[in-house]
């Protein structure tokens, strides 16, 4: 295959269930493509939802007693109570919101509600993310080593908006097999200057391509192949991820709300 091309391929199985083994569904739906079953240097990304969805990690809303805090919050930001009590239980911390959303920081990340999702959700339930999506990453990969006898990279994508953009794209929220940020430092750009700062996001690219053929809606494609695109495929592990001080938009908002980052699950409009 051309090195400047890669090819990406959806995986649609049946829809996935508490207990459900993944790697199976998935296996079974590449065999059934056309591109044929798992190769060696294929990368496979995993939506968030699904996965999470056979981990067990979906909780009935008529099950959550909400705390006095959670009332004050649904009511000043216009979110059920129980919600907004759930997403407090999955945050480190809530840093604000708008209606109908609560900004959170949850493993050194701003998102939306702690990523609880009501999307893709049985009716009356709500999804929350994998507990610890690089480890389910490795598993899949591991499980695809066994079964199927090929070395893959394994990404766990989510959606996610961005900072004065419309719409939502992906985002790589777990990985295993594949560098997720690839350095460019000492290389020279087209006019001989040498870069310094730059690194690409390859996992969050991949999860962006993925989720182009995964789709959002009723598709029922829970995962997708890219294959081809030469990355080097080993024993790598985790999300690149930066401190909240070192990053631009974060790190001014720090500088303009110092005490951001010092309450526990109260918000404070940035």
């Amino acid at each position: 295959m051309n090195r400047n091309a890669f090819c990406v391929f959806g995986l649609k199985t049946d829809l996935l269930h508490p207990g459900d083994d993944v790697v199976s569904h998935l296996a079974a739906a590449c065999a059934e493509t056309e591109y044929g079953g798992f190769q060696d240097g294929d990368i496979i990304v995993v939506a968030e939802s699904p996965l999470a969805t056979a981990e067990g990690r979906v909780v009935a809303i008529s099950s959550v007693e909400p705390s006095e805090q959670a009332d004050r919050l649904g009511a000043e930001y216009g979110i059920d109570p129980r919600l907004v009590q759930i997403v407090l239980d999955e945050s480190d911390r809530v840093v604000g919101g708008i209606p109908g959303f609560l900004l959170c920081l949850k493993n050194g990340t701003l998102l939306p509600n702690a990523g609880v999702d009501a999307s893709n959700a049985p009716p009356g339930s709500v999804v929350l993310l994998p507990v610890d999506p690089d480890a389910s990453a490795a598993r899949i990969r591991a499980g695809i080593r066994e079964r199927c006898a090929a070395e893959v990279g394994v990404i766990v994508a989510d959606s996610r908006t961005h900072a004065m953009r419309l719409g939502s794209s992906g985002v790589a929220i777990g990985c295993s097999g594949l560098l997720s940020a690839i350095d460019e430092c000492g290389r020279t750009d087209l006019f001989g200057r040498e870069l310094h700062v730059t690194k690409r996001a390859v996992a969050d690219c991949l999860a962006s391509a993925a989720e182009l053929v995964m789709g959002e809606a009723d598709e029922c494609v829970p995962g997708a192949v890219i294959r081809g695109s030469g990355l080097p495929i080993g024993d790598y592990s985790g999300v690149a991820a930066i401190d909240a001080s070192e990053c631009l938009f974060m790190g001014t908002a720090l500088h303009a709300h110092p005490s951001l980052l010092d309450r526990k699950s109260e918000p404070e409009p940035l």
